[in-house]
């Protein structure tokens, strides 16, 4: 079946389908590609970094060496702020562990925020492009049924071809959702893996600052 011949007898409601699938399409395979070279990066530099920065003789060097060791930018963040906020502020009150509890989950949490950028969209993706698919099915067998009665002509060989290539959209809704539900979860484990690091980093930085800051 010719995917153009069925665009181009499709109407416009087809068009939109096929349209928002193709978007769809492509903005989840940047994600993926975009996340699969990050996550690849991050998942090998946060061990490294770990590992160099707890090697360093002071807190300064440790910072020094994630400059070069943490390339994609996950534990400088929490290290830059463990510095002492500004007196005379609320970021100031209280014991120095609850101002490094409260300065490092900040930290964690925007760092995280990086980590899962795009999950959402695979996500979307995943769960709603074989819906979208099934529209456009459900849409051009409704319009080639149409099409076929308005002309009087109704025989198994004139309605086969049509509803075959209308079909063509749920095969498009699932190739769509498919790699995107796949990306989501291998991506999910990785980011659950990097943020446990992450979380046993953060801790054991604050109990070195509260024990010898």
């Amino acid at each position: 079946m010719n995917l153009q011949h069925l665009f181009t007898q499709t109407d416009a409601v087809g068009k939109a389908v096929a349209v928002l699938l193709l978007l769809m399409s492509i903005a989840s395979w940047v994600v993926i590609l975009y996340k699969g070279w990050m996550l690849r990066n991050a998942g090998g530099s946060v061990a490294r970094s770990v590992a160099g920065f707890w090697q360093a003789p002071t807190l300064e060097e440790g910072a020094n060496r994630l400059i070069t060791l943490d390339r994609e930018q996950l534990l400088a963040p929490l290290v830059e702020a463990a510095r002492v906020p500004p007196a005379g502020t609320l970021a100031a009150a209280g014991d120095r562990g609850q101002q490094l509890t409260r300065l490092l989950r900040d930290a964690l949490h925007a760092v995280l925020h990086r980590l899962q950028f795009g999950q959402v969209l695979l996500a979307t993706v995943g769960s709603t492009a074989p819906f979208v698919g099934l529209l456009g099915t459900v849409w051009g067998i409704y319009h080639a049924l149409t099409g076929i009665a308005t002309a009087g002509q109704l025989s198994i060989d004139k309605v086969a071809g049509p509803v075959g290539e209308a079909l063509i959209m749920t095969a498009a809704g699932l190739a769509v959702a498919i790699p995107a539900v796949l990306a989501y979860n291998w991506f999910g484990r990785i980011v659950a893996r990097i943020e446990a690091e992450l979380e046993g980093f953060a801790r054991d930085l604050r109990e070195l600052l509260v024990n010898h800051g």
